[in-house]
């Protein structure tokens, strides 16, 4: 009976479903203890609506605070990780993320408050700290309770990498990885877990976008569609669903995501596209295309990250820096490019010509 009952939090008072006769509560944002007296002299709450926040995480723990709206209909993780002072270093990567930060809040409305940034630039000992642990907390804090009409985006911008796949559930025989800070001595996120946290949980009305600059990177969400673009700028959906009949789609939902390279290709940080410092290719290029007027439709921006990348493989200029990113980008050091020989690719849950679909976040 009372299973609908809610307290709030003592500490950060986001509302806690009280399990019957419990005489006190841990919350799963703050970990603050709520003590309750008599439960059976508390009001009885009406049925948890949408609004509600949802049950914690699987690892019972997420990004403390002061927390996101849970229930935002825009939330975003954007991680960006450097591996400064190892032989991994990467220039561009907390570029990348303050930028796409920028035009989430800026050009998608997306509120600051909605949004996680994980980055090096974070306290070591917090849980933005762009470890393992926080990265896999991160990605369950933005699917967790997602509604219809909901609209996510995951951001990353880092080392990616495979690893031999022994359940027969991958075509080429490997899985996709991302590669936290410490993942020499915790591991990598592997591609299955992503969709597992990510991708399974989207409910119908809901949708998730991600953006993946790493190498090995094409299916590293494990979508079942992947979109294949010939150079003549022709494209066809290939079935990427796995031979054993486990289903790597949403609950229903739209996922959609841009990744920087074939799953047998490597992504490179570049100061060719900025021409100021450096970023990684394929978010500079995304960013591009966006406030370069591509936007209308997936199709169209996946063509110009392409066609701008292979311009600057070419040997061409990569175009004038749009006045938002150039804002966003700090000058520092830069790797140099003489090619870029990655191809951008689109992953979707469905093939119903996603290429021709509006695009919107």
């Amino acid at each position: 009976m009372y299973s609908n009952m809610l307290v709030n939090c003592s500490n950060c008072r986001i509302p806690l479903q009280l399990p019957p006769g419990a005489g006190s509560i841990r919350c799963a944002i703050c970990h603050a203890v709520t003590l309750i007296g008599d439960p059976r002299a508390l009001p009885s709450q009406p049925p948890a609506s949408h609004h509600t926040h949802p049950p914690p995480s699987p690892y019972n723990h997420a990004p403390s605070g002061p927390p996101p709206n849970p229930h935002g209909s825009k939330k975003a993780v954007i991680v960006g990780i450097s591996y400064r002072f190892s032989r991994h270093e990467l220039k561009g990567c907390i570029n990348d993320a303050k930028c796409m930060k920028y035009l989430l809040i800026n050009k998608f409305s997306f509120p600051e408050s909605s949004i996680i940034m994980l980055t090096e630039e974070e306290d070591p000992h917090g849980p933005k700290f762009p470890s393992k642990h926080n990265i896999r907390m991160a990605m369950y804090w933005l699917a967790q309770g997602c509604q219809p009409g909901d609209s996510l985006v995951f951001h990353y911008s880092g080392h990616g990498s495979q690893q031999r796949n022994y359940s027969g559930d991958e075509a080429d025989g490997y899985d996709e990885t991302l590669c936290p800070l410490d993942f020499e001595t915790q591991g990598m996120i592997v591609d299955d877990e992503i969709n597992a946290a990510l991708v399974r949980p989207i409910p119908h009305g809901a949708k998730l976008h991600a953006l993946i600059d790493s190498c090995h990177s094409g299916t590293v969400l494990d979508l079942p569609f992947l979109c294949r673009m010939k150079r003549t700028g022709q494209y066809a959906w290939e079935d990427h669903r796995p031979r054993s009949g486990v289903w790597k789609g949403s609950n229903g939902g739209e996922v959609i995501c841009f990744s920087g390279c074939d799953d047998n290709q490597t992504s490179a940080d570049t100061s060719a596209l900025s021409k100021i410092t450096s970023t990684g290719a394929m978010t500079f290029c995304f960013i591009q295309a966006i406030e370069g007027g591509h936007g209308a439709t997936y199709g169209s921006i996946l063509t110009a990250m392409r066609n701008a990348i292979r311009n600057v493989g070419g040997g061409g200029g990569g175009g004038d820096v749009v006045t938002s990113l150039i804002t966003m980008l700090v000058t520092g050091g830069s790797v140099s490019a003489g090619g870029l020989r990655q191809e951008p690719q689109l992953t979707a849950c469905e093939a119903f010509d996603v290429y021709r679909k509006p695009f919107s976040l």
